[in-house]
């Protein structure tokens, strides 16, 4: 309604969630192939393959149920991970974020794996409170380096995540014969 502000608020998802989660996630990456990154093409919920001279993203067969597994592992331990989901006052999901602690215990550090915002709530400033709670996070947690990944492809992404700090730091590269 015009005039007036939407309260949302911005809490940890649970297992419970999964199934939002995951229509939100493959509805986007059926839509937008572009968010296909190399962790997705890593964990088998996407797949590329080589046309012509470009590297074409897709969702995989089963991308919904290996997809599910990894948000449920993310959910598990919180002392290493956590997913965090955007709703609205009628509980509405609208956005979620995820991000875990790798490394090792001599480095350590933070990796951002997913913001989304569902499209019909953008423009708000709700993906760049995701990541701060992301970041928020990570940073509770003793971290001092952070990254995230994104789709080759996904350059309306690219440049939030630069408006927001990060830089561009390094090109992932596949053999495909």
């Amino acid at each position: 309604m015009e005039g007036q502000e939407k309260q949302i608020a911005i809490i940890t998802a649970s297992a419970a969630d999964a199934k939002a989660l995951a229509d939100l996630f493959i509805g986007h990456i059926t839509a937008h192939p572009e968010y296909i990154s190399h962790g997705e093409i890593q964990m088998g919920v996407g797949v590329g393959a080589v046309q012509g001279d470009r590297f074409i993203t897709c969702p995989a067969p089963d991308a919904r149920e290996r997809w599910m597994r990894y948000i449920l592992s993310e959910m598990s331990n919180d002392a290493i991970a956590h997913v965090w989901k955007a709703v609205d006052a009628q509980g509405t999901l609208m956005g979620f974020c995820v991000a875990d602690i790798e490394g090792n215990e001599d480095c350590p550090f933070g990796m951002v794996g997913d913001v989304l915002v569902n499209p019909q709530c953008r423009g708000i400033g709700l993906g760049n409170t995701l990541l701060q709670t992301a970041i928020d996070w990570l940073r509770s947690k003793g971290i001092q380096e952070i990254y995230l990944e994104s789709g080759k492809d996904n350059h309306g992404a690219h440049r939030f995540f630069e408006k927001r700090g990060f830089i561009h730091v390094s090109e992932m590269y596949r053999l495909t014969q």
